[in-house]
């Protein structure tokens, strides 16, 4: 790929990025890693880079592994475990740190403490049925080798050292299990959007830009794109072309794939959902939970809303955070318009949003009672996982959008979808990123498969092969049938990462 131009007076860029998050920032330092000649634009709305999903408080920053989330790992009818969710999300974040790992030892990023720490992850049940559940979860998951070294309780006494926020005051004939994952991690992904940001932008050959927002897109029989973008400092609007263009704004996406005018993006639509955490204020209170724990979603809500009692570590501080409490907002950004949804909606996809819309009245159901939940009921909440919590210890903080997608389904009209999804045209020339978890945890996943499919006779050359290996060495083998290759590629993270053993 080069710069050149078929016209000298209209230059062409390599490849256009739309939006300032982990998924824009990856993808560019991934193809200036694979070819230094490579031109990129970005154009982000915001003012800041990494202001919306990616930012540290509008996220659960979860090295999302399936170690502790049980919607990873379903109950079959037949009762046993279904784990092959939880292996493919694990893979793909043992990927994300072996990326990062290669950056680290390159020079690339900064300190690895500056946006990653060693923290247990664990799952928490109480009931004689969850208690079954866990540990047959428990046991199916030690059969694949990215799970080596969870631990497994019943033991009240046992799970208090580990938590004891979590157990001090609770019944005591309420039977409980845990389990503990040592090596999980938290990650702050708004400290390394923002380090991959820098880096990127101050090579050769990239040209990023703020307060800017793309208005429309052309796609000319040339095969390059004409996109539309103003600059909002300014009011002014000018036209730019590219061979590539990725549309990662998160809730963003959808409205600016419609307008692409692509086939591949009639039918699709998405469902904005908010959130909510409860942030304690008190230091004593803080200090005395280390884990990541996660529970069971109540019956009837959605895969998104399962309960965590999280200790993070946000620029420099420690903090302990509850929930998500669910909400609902027409608006598809934090910082976006309440005519968001309404704008979404065309002929393309009506049938599927009115279908999707149908089936899943039980979570309009749940949003509306998330709403309208008062400062009891969300305490009511918290104290489900931390008994002795004292409501004058927490406020409530408004989190990140989320917009949830909606694609047509042959069998059922609409489908709402809650993982992730890439659609790209055709001919590889554009594609958009929908939906939201695990989201930015599966970025390099999700960025080397997506330059497979768009680069695909760049993605086939040796010197690219070679180079994804460096910077991945597992690429293109699988560590869920490899427990050597998965403790190896382990090892080499841990000791470039800094992460604890």
């Amino acid at each position: 790929m080069t710069p050149t131009s078929p016209n000298p007076d209209k230059p062409v860029t390599d490849v256009i990025v739309i939006g300032a998050g982990i998924m824009s920032a990856t993808l560019c330092v991934l193809l200036k890693a694979l070819d230094p000649h490579i031109t990129i634009a970005g154009y982000e709305r915001l003012d800041a880079v990494a202001a919306e999903s990616s930012d540290a408080w509008n996220n659960a920053g979860t090295g999302h592994s399936a170690f502790c989330e049980l919607n990873y790992t379903p109950e079959r009818p037949d009762g046993s475990i279904d784990i092959s969710k939880a292996d493919k999300i694990a893979e793909q974040f043992e990927l994300s740190k072996q990326f990062w790992a290669s950056l680290a030892q390159e020079g690339i990023l900064p300190d690895p403490k500056s946006f990653i720490r060693t923290i247990p992850h664990m799952s928490f049940v109480w009931g004689a049925a969850n208690v079954e559940y866990l540990r047959k979860r428990h046991a199916a998951l030690l059969h694949s080798p990215l799970f080596q070294g969870m631990e497994f309780s019943e033991d009240p006494e046992q799970i208090a050292q580990w938590i004891p926020l979590v157990m001090e005051g609770r019944d005591p004939g309420t039977p409980v299990a845990a389990t503990r994952m040592p090596i999980g991690t938290d990650v702050n992904f708004g400290a390394l959007t923002r380090a991959l940001s820098n880096y990127v932008k101050a090579l050769p050959g990239v040209d990023f830009n703020l307060n800017h927002e793309v208005e429309d897109f052309r796609h000319k029989p040339d095969g390059i794109w004409r996109v539309k973008v103003r600059n909002l400092a300014t009011g002014e609007s000018r036209k730019v072309r590219a061979r590539f263009v990725f549309i990662g704004a998160g809730g963003g996406s959808l409205p600016l794939l419609e307008k692409s005018g692509i086939p591949e993006a009639n039918g699709f639509g998405g469902f904005p959902v908010s959130g909510q955490w409860l942030k304690c204020r008190n230091p004593d209170v803080i200090a005395r939970h280390e884990a990541k724990v996660y529970g069971k979603p109540a019956v009837g809500s959605p895969p998104m809303s399962m309960p965590h009692l999280d200790s993070r570590q946000i620029n420099g501080q420690k903090e302990l955070l509850f929930g998500p409490y669910a909400g609902f907002s027409t608006k598809f950004l934090k910082r976006g318009s309440y005519t968001d949804l309404f704008r979404s909606i065309e002929l393309g996809n009506i049938r599927p949003l009115l279908y999707a819309g149908a089936r899943n009245l039980g979570l309009t159901k749940y949003l509306i009672g998330q709403v309208l939940q008062s400062p009891e009921e969300r305490t009511a909440a918290l104290r489900e996982y931390y008994p002795g919590a004292n409501p004058a210890d927490w406020q409530l903080e408004v989190a990140g959008q989320r917009v949830q997608v909606i694609k047509k389904d042959k069998k059922q009209g609409g489908v709402l979808e809650f993982g992730t999804e890439m659609v790209t045209s055709a001919d590889g020339s554009i594609a958009a990123l929908l939906g939201a978890s695990p989201g930015a945890s599966t970025a390099v996943a999700i960025m080397l498969d997506l330059v497979q499919k768009c680069f695909p006779e760049q993605a086939k050359s040796a010197e690219w092969q070679a180079r994804f290996r460096q910077l991945v060495p597992s690429f293109g083998q699988h560590l869920a049938d490899d427990p050597a290759l998965t403790s190896a590629v382990r090892e080499r993270s841990r000791e470039a990462l800094k992460l604890d053993a």
